[in-house]
């Protein structure tokens, strides 16, 4: 039998044991298979530990270990009661109590608790109250009997793991945001380029000089809004089940860009609009930290190398903002996808055929962005080129309200719901994006049956209609 020690990290021990990972995986330690949880997150957690968090019985996964040949070491498999907790307590603080010292009983301590709920140590006390013993006595040997437990208490442990945890992650999103031309890098000089320009406009504005206030700069934040409703926060959603950004950040990104449009666009800047003003900057510069200090590290400890590199690629989409130039990130310029190459036999239809290359580079010659959603939701198909509407490749594959900021998300499942349905076969939307007039359809794809396929959506650019009609 191959021996594993249960005090070892989780980490450790896949070292030792490699076949460990797939074991655990099925298991239900459904991290253990992404590398960068495992040599971060899993340093710090025990087998035992890992099975409290993730909710799996530790005799289940004693069963199952001893069924691939192995035999784990420092698992106590009879509890104690309740009681017989309270009572060992009990005698530990007697023997405190009796001037033993308590650097040895803090050892022996050791030995029968890993940890210890406050609740039974109050209990414990009150049963030394009890018995009889003096009330100032307890209030003077308060101090020892904190000494004994400190660090034990469970309480404690949990608090000390949540700071080792979010401490991990910390230092891996600074690693990550080191590394030149990495997306999180250039995210991170972002908001540097930001809360320098925050603290500038606070420095400058005053209530006599609201008019002479130039918005424009501020307002590129939504080009760096926009790259994390993109590219982080649905693929945390979806990949990884961490919906809170998604729910909370993606809302309030919305709410400080179009305050800040709504701010610009306003002719009265009168005090009222001062002190909006101040109240968007003021949020704006908390996003910075719950950028930093909680989206940055989720993605950091969940995301692998592939996905960053994917990232960073159609990061390269995205307009400048804030005058930070992306910079290049060559072990992700070197990465090579791999990719289904395209067939060269015909795709016959009704009305001709194509080959495979053909029919792509058609759909890519096409003036406009299109987008296709199937039947099951389920983003299939973007063409290539420019684009106004920012597609990630990374989309492919993912449920299309995922691609969507709260606020939007309903209009999409409206307009889905009503071509599903029958009710329409097209939702037709003219709007100003980029000081530009752009057309969007949306329309209900059926086969001859009138069976719905899916949805497709062309953006097209309808500046040209202006010059041609010479409209204003």
């Amino acid at each position: 039998m191959k021996k594993i020690d249960i005090n070892k990290s989780v980490y450790q021990l896949t070292k030792e044991h490699e076949e460990l990972i797939d074991i655990l995986y099925n298991l239900g330690f459904t991290k253990i298979k992404n590398e960068v949880a495992r040599e971060s997150v899993g340093r710090i957690i025990t087998l035992d530990k890992g099975a409290k968090i993730q909710g799996i019985d530790m005799e289940k996964i004693i069963s199952v270990l001893g069924e691939h040949g192995f035999e784990v070491l420092g698992y106590n498999k009879k509890e104690r009661t309740r009681e017989e907790n309270v009572l060992l307590l009990k005698s530990f603080l007697e023997r405190i109590n009796n001037n033993e010292d308590v650097e040895k009983l803090r050892e022996e301590f050791a030995r029968e608790f890993k940890e210890v709920d406050s609740s039974l140590i109050m209990e414990a006390e009150k049963k030394l109250m009890d018995e009889g013993i003096d009330m100032d006595k307890v209030h003077k040997l308060c101090d020892l009997h904190s000494a004994l437990f400190h660090g034990f208490t469970k309480e404690e442990k949990m608090k000390k793991e949540e700071k080792d945890i979010r401490e991990v992650k910390l230092s891996k999103a600074m690693e990550l945001e080191s590394i030149k031309g990495h997306p999180l890098y250039n995210l991170s000089r972002e908001n540097e380029a930001l809360e320098k320009l925050i603290e500038e406009t606070s420095a400058t504005i005053n209530i006599n000089n609201v008019d002479d206030i130039n918005l424009s700069k501020l307002r590129e934040v939504s080009i760096h809004y926009a790259k994390k409703g993109d590219l982080l926060y649905p693929h945390l959603n979806v990949a990884y089940n961490v919906s809170g950004p998604s729910k909370v950040m993606w809302t309030v990104d919305d709410e400080i860009r179009d305050g800040l449009s709504l701010l610009d666009k306003r002719k009265l800047r009168d005090e009222k609009w001062y002190n909006e003003l101040l109240a968007t900057l003021t949020r704006m510069k908390e996003m910075i930290y719950k950028e930093q200090n909680i989206l940055f590290p989720m993605c950091a400890m969940n995301f692998t190398k592939e996905e960053w590199y994917k990232i960073y690629k159609d990061e390269k989409d995205y307009a400048i903002c804030f005058g930070v130039v992306q910079e290049p990130w060559e072990e992700a310029e070197n990465y090579k996808e791999e990719k289904n190459e395209l067939k060269k036999e015909d795709i016959v239809l009704s009305g001709g055929s194509f080959t495979l290359p053909q029919l792509e580079a058609l759909l890519d010659t096409l003036p406009m962005e299109i987008t296709f959603v199937d039947s099951e939701n389920i983003n299939r198909f973007f063409n290539n080129g420019e684009k106004v509407f920012k597609r990630p490749t990374m989309a492919i594959g993912r449920e299309v309200f995922t691609c969507h900021p709260p606020k939007i998300e309903k209009m999409v499942r409206e307009i889905i719901g009503s071509f599903k349905e029958g009710r329409k076969d097209k939702v037709e939307v003219w709007m100003e994006k980029c000081q530009r007039t752009m057309y969007v359809c949306y329309m209900a794809v059926r086969d001859k049956g009138g069976n719905y396929l899916g949805t497709l959506e062309i953006v097209q650019d309808m500046e040209f209609v202006k010059k041609h009609f010479k409209i204003d």
